[in-house]
């Protein structure tokens, strides 16, 4: 059956290359490096990713020199989707002056010398921004504004995509204070810490939540035992460490685990150092990220020039050198694999 003259197979390719949310990850053949990949086999995989630790914790800093002092007059909720929970209303913020945005895992808090907060979480597709400039009331991408007195630039919290998955909610301060915040209290110990912050406790518990019979790659991606790591950094955080992603966090050591802890804060932190060197005073609401093995299979490995390879899954995708992180070993790739064209194995 054809459509319009054109086969099923060829409607499907069509819409591969016309969706400019998703890109190509090359087959690992030198031919399509870089390059749109030869075969369908490989598949698309999403270009957006989640902000993480790094890329929240330099959009808080830039938006609480930017905003702090800034007395809020209205919170207008564009896209009512993006709103989580409407006990309290938004309009609780009004007449409150902000003092910072902090970060807690990979969410933004956006606190105030009132009573109320405003609890952001971006996601895939979201980003903020207050560059000057009056707000288009047609932009489809806009989902909250937060206007500001003596005509101060608007917060402006947009999402790009078809997901709708960004969310705000004003928060009470005493629940904060209560630990009755489902989305925080929920939360892990944080992954970094800031210099001269560290402490023996914060270390003991990181090292007590990698203590589970779980891949690490699934663990560091799970908030629940370790705030603000996706999968981005997972990637970097486990080729850096030399860990395979598919090592269970229980069948390291104490001192693996507090070493590991440390190495994890060390990439972390000079990510960090990256973004505040590069990110300006009114940051992009996409950041390109500083990675070195993340989103690059079929490259060459920074370290020893062997050739990335990726597990693939419908969502995103593990990268990994196996020279440096799988002794040699190539991991199934759960998509050429399954058609016997690479000759893999599985990891003991």
């Amino acid at each position: 059956m054809r459509y319009a003259g054109r086969s099923p197979a060829e409607l499907r390719r069509s819409a591969f290359r016309s969706n400019k949310a998703l890109r190509r990850v090359a087959c690992g053949r030198s031919r399509c490096v870089g390059k749109r990949c030869c075969s369908l086999a490989c598949g698309p995989v999403y270009a957006g990713a989640v902000p993480e630790l790094p890329e929240v914790e330099i959009v808080a800093r830039r938006a609480t020199a930017a905003l702090a002092g800034r007395r809020i007059t209205s919170v207008s909720v564009v896209g009512f989707n993006a709103l989580r929970s409407l006990d309290p209303p938004p309009g609780v913020l009004e007449g409150a002056t902000v003092t910072e945005v902090q970060r807690r895992g990979k969410l933004l808090l956006l606190d105030t010398d009132g009573d109320h907060l405003l609890l952001i979480h971006l996601m895939t597709g979201g980003g903020m921004t207050w560059k000057a400039g009056k707000v288009n009331p047609r932009d489809r991408a806009m989902r909250v504004v937060v206007r500001f007195d003596d005509d101060d630039p608007p917060l402006r919290i947009r999402e790009r995509g078809t997901r709708q998955a960004m969310w705000v909610r004003a928060i009470r301060r005493a629940d904060l204070d209560a630990g009755e915040i489902a989305e925080l209290a929920k939360l892990g110990p944080e992954a970094w810490w800031p210099d001269g912050a560290e402490s023996n406790e914060q270390i003991a518990q990181i090292a007590a939540a990698l203590d589970q019979p779980r891949p690490l790659h699934s663990l560091l991606r799970d908030n629940r035992s370790l705030a603000g790591v996706g999968r981005t950094w997972s990637d970097e955080i486990l080729w850096a460490a030399h860990r395979s992603p598919y090592q269970r966090g229980s069948d390291l050591t104490v001192d693996e685990r507090t070493a590991f802890a440390h190495l994890m804060r060390d990439v972390l932190e000079a990510a960090l150092e990256h973004y505040e060197r590069k990110i300006p005073a009114v940051p992009a609401e996409k950041l390109t990220k500083p990675v070195q093995v993340h989103g690059k299979v079929g490259e060459a490995c920074p370290s020893c020039g062997a050739t990335l390879r990726g597990v693939f899954f419908e969502s995103h995708t593990i990268a990994y050198c196996p020279t440096e992180q799988t002794g040699g070993k190539v991991l199934k790739d759960r998509r050429l694999s399954r058609l016997g064209i690479e000759a893999t194995v599985d990891e003991d």
